[in-house]
């Protein structure tokens, strides 16, 4: 959506009054809480609670920068069309018609797994469908994505259908709670079905677009400090940098589920998610098969880049300008009763409350530097760290089986949660972790296995009013 707020400058001055980001600086192995309000983002901290909190850019973003701005988040909202016009490019198959169609907001679609028990049928599913052999390896004729859309005249590459187990659980107390376990299956196969045997498939739900920029342009020394340091015996959790390949360039992952990226995949989501060539990656994602000599002899044209990377470096600049909503209620007694719990339950071990931006800012896909990102305090609750997040044993382990870079199956980077309150309000749910099987806080708290183990059993340990308190502290975040 493209806006100007003009109070946004005044209202950050009002709160920032309040803010004590040194305050908020504390020993990880220490129960103590920060003291005082803390702005989330530095400077891109904006304060809004409502449906545009994720899609509202920061205050510094001004002169050439807003008009960046706008025209990428023209790009990231609008419609793709098959047309070979500027626009145009969408397929033949594809996942998503817009980076909007999945993030609306900047935010998690409502994905249609549990209203559509899997593949949706109006242009796409909020989702991604990842295939490969049991072996590791990816099947010729599909890749490592599934593409269950398609234009006119073209087949979808197989549609995915989901049910759920559910079992039931209890709390010390006696409160119950449910944890529904997917299982996944894939019909309509585009060419040769492919046995269940030989399948491995893992799904996607989108991820909120919080704090891209601030997350590009963190100190990956500071990253690389925690890795080191964090290795804490007595409650089994050890994380680790995933290092990823990517433009000739090895470095510390950030991006992503299991931080498998070093930028924000702008180019890789034009491609894989929508079918849109570019310079990066300018062969259609369907290359071989025969919907592109379906679509050829449609009259579209495969021999021209669909995007520019200018206008794809736009919309990188509009992702990473993006600002992060303050807290919310960080004086309501159950929300400060909720934080203190949240450190009692050690979950800021892996969700580490503060970091730091490197000085010169971040660096968009194009070369453009963003140095407003710079010398930044912030709280994105997350130390971007691979943590094995268990198998399945009675049920419940998160092991998808699915190799990113160094990642395992059992091995997930730890999800920032600045912002993770406001998705119901923003997209109309409250489904949560990957695949979005939990269905509410509660129910990915207790998902959490292998190095989230103890910190879950602190969690369900409290008493209920505790319990509550935790929820009602993320909720303020």
């Amino acid at each position: 959506m493209r806006r100007i707020y003009l109070w946004a400058s005044s209202l950050a001055f009002i709160f920032g009054m309040a803010a004590c980001e040194e305050d908020d600086k504390m020993d990880m192995d220490t129960m103590t809480v920060p003291n005082g309000y803390a702005l989330s983002a530095g400077t891109s901290t904006i304060f809004l609670n409502s449906s545009i909190a994720y899609d509202t850019e920061a205050d510094w973003v001004t002169g050439a920068n807003s008009t960046r701005f706008n025209n990428g988040d023209g790009l990231y909202d609008d419609v793709r069309t098959s047309a070979n016009n500027e626009g145009g490019g969408l397929g033949p198959v594809y996942a998503g018609y817009s980076c909007g169609s999945c993030h609306r907001n900047a935010g998690r679609t409502k994905p249609t797994l549990w209203e559509n028990g899997g593949s949706g049928n109006y242009g796409f599913s909020s989702m991604l469908i990842y295939i490969t052999r049991r072996n590791g390896s990816f099947f010729r004729d599909y890749g490592r994505v599934l593409h269950d859309q398609a234009i006119y005249g073209v087949e979808p590459e197989g549609k995915l259908s989901v049910t759920y187990d559910y079992q039931t659980f209890s709390f010390p107390d006696g409160e119950t709670y449910e944890l529904c376990k997917p299982n996944y299956t894939i019909t309509e196969w585009y060419k040769d079905s492919i046995a269940p045997e030989d399948l491995f498939c893992t799904v996607r739900i989108p991820l909120r677009h919080v704090g891209m920029g601030q997350m590009m342009a963190i100190d990956r020394r500071e990253i690389e400090a925690l890795a080191a340091k964090s290795n804490y015996p007595e409650y089994g959790i050890s994380g680790r940098v995933n290092y990823i390949t990517e433009k000739g360039i090895t470095g510390v992952g950030l991006s992503g589920n299991k931080a498998q990226h070093l930028d924000l995949t702008v180019e890789l989501g034009f491609s894989s998610d929508m079918g849109v060539t570019n310079s990066r990656y300018p062969e259609e994602i369907c290359e071989g098969q025969a919907q592109v000599n379906q679509g050829s002899m449609m009259g579209l044209s495969y021999d021209q880049l669909d995007i520019s990377t200018e206008d794809m470096e736009d919309v990188d600049l509009y992702m990473q300008s993006l600002g992060v909503p303050a807290r919310r209620n960080v004086n309501d007694p159950q929300v400060i009763r909720g934080e203190q719990k949240f450190y009692e339950a050690k979950c800021h071990l892996c969700h580490v409350t503060t970091l730091h931006t490197q000085p010169g800012g971040s660096v968009l896909l194009n070369g453009t530097r963003l140095p407003w990102l710079g010398g930044q305090t912030i709280h994105p609750y997350s130390d971007f760290l691979l943590h094995d997040m268990g198998s399945e044993i009675m049920g419940v382990g998160l092991n998808d089986n699915y190799v990113s870079g160094m990642a395992m199956g059992n091995e997930w980077r730890t999800t920032p949660l600045w912002g993770i309150g406001l998705q119901e309000k923003v997209n109309g749910h409250t489904y949560f972790l990957h695949d979005g099987r939990a269905r509410n806080l509660i129910e990915a708290i207790m998902w959490h296995g292998g190095e989230g183990e103890a910190s879950k059993n602190l969690f369900k340990n409290m008493t209920k009013e505790d319990r509550d308190a935790i929820i009602a502290f993320l909720n303020s975040l």
